[in-house]
Order: C-alpha cells, then sequence, then structure tokens
C-alpha cells in the first residue's frame, strides 16, 4: 500500500506484476492497494484490502466509500500526470466502510 504518491506509483508499476488486484478510492485522493494474485483471492481479503483503501483516502470519514478495483494491468500512468496519477478500466467497484485493518491488534 502506498501513502503518498510516490510510494503509490511505486507500489503499482515497480513492485506489482499486471495480474495483481489494484485498489483505490474512487473519486478522491488516496493510498493505491495492491493484493498479490498468486493465489485466488477470496472475498474476504477483497474487502479487507477496500477498506484500508478507503480508510486511507480523502474519503476516509465517510459512513461507505466506493472502491474501484481491477488487474493492475488495466492502471496506466495519467499522460502528464505527476507520480501516482492514474486512469484505469476494467474496473468493478465495492462499497465498503472505511477501516484501519492497520492497526488491528488481531491481525
Amino acid at each position: 500500500m502506498g501513502r503518498n504518491s510516490q510510494e503509490n506509483d511505486q507500489v503499482t508499476f515497480h513492485l506489482a506484476n499486471p495480474g495483481d488486484i489494484w485498489l483505490h478510492a474512487h473519486g478522491v485522493p488516496g493510498s493505491h492497494v495492491i493484493l498479490r494474485s498468486s493465489n485466488a483471492i477470496s472475498d474476504e481479503a477483497l474487502i479487507f484490502a477496500a477498506e484500508l483503501a478507503a480508510f486511507y483516502s480523502g474519503a476516509q470519514e465517510a459512513n461507505r466509500v466506493q472502491v474501484d478495483f481491477c488487474e493492475r494491468r488495466y492502471v496506466k500512468h495519467m499522460p502528464g500526470g505527476k507520480p501516482g496519477m492514474v486512469t484505469y478500466s476494467h474496473e468493478q467497484t465495492l462499497l465498503v466502510e472505511p477501516q484501519d485493518h492497520l492497526q488491528d491488534e488481531n491481525l
């Protein structure tokens, strides 16, 4: 997960593989979250990652946040954009409650 534009760029374009799942809160600035797809991704893992993307976004205070996800192969640098600015396609959307799982002591 990236926490700023440079980290988002690094995570998305240098660490993630084309078939990994990329997640980002819809329409607001925020973290890029990557789920490795070496195995089938469970619904629980996808929701967990979406809740992190929602929490580490400009919509953190909302009750519910739309989080888009797609394979990383469909995420591209925005032409002329700064690091971390992207366009994407083939997305699906989840509606989740923002959760800071990184602070969960039960992990």
